[in-house]
């Protein structure tokens, strides 16, 4: 069954629920990172865009967005966006990424000066090249 088909707008899932899901420690390994790295909860909210309908999971930073999750049988998509700020770091970074991930990057299109990558995670390799990106999007402290 789908995900937005298990639950619906009227029945939201808990993180318990969605990592059953997924069934993919890299889903565990990600957000315990994003929890652990840059102090954040996940928020669960709910979607009607027709590309990924349904419930998903955002991690922000500061009021920044770091990364949107979704969630799929034995996978998960991560969204990022790289903006103008970070798109010099993030392009150093994809010479040591995956070819998937470079490929991703290069067949993006920039709307409104950002590149949003819908990365599905399906291997640990990509979710290094994941971590790496959503590093990008957090503004580092002058010291």
């Amino acid at each position: 069954m789908e995900w937005n088909e298990l639950y619906d707008a009227g029945r939201k899932p808990d993180m318990e629920q969605i990592g059953a899901y997924v069934t993919n420690g890299l889903w565990e390994e990600l957000c315990r990172h994003l929890e652990q790295e840059y102090k954040t909860a996940p928020k669960i909210e709910y979607s009607r865009c027709s590309m990924q309908p349904g419930w998903n999971v955002k991690y922000k930073k500061g009021g920044r967005a770091l990364c949107t999750l979704y969630p799929a049988e034995g996978y998960y998509t991560c969204m990022v966006s790289i903006g103008s700020r970070e798109a010099a770091e993030a392009e150093l970074l994809l010479t040591a990424c995956t070819p998937y991930v470079r490929e991703l990057y290069r067949d993006a299109g920039c709307l409104n000066g950002s590149r949003w990558l819908m990365i599905d995670v399906t291997d640990r390799d990509i979710l290094t090249d994941v971590m790496e990106l959503i590093q990008t999007r957090v503004q580092r402290k002058a010291g």
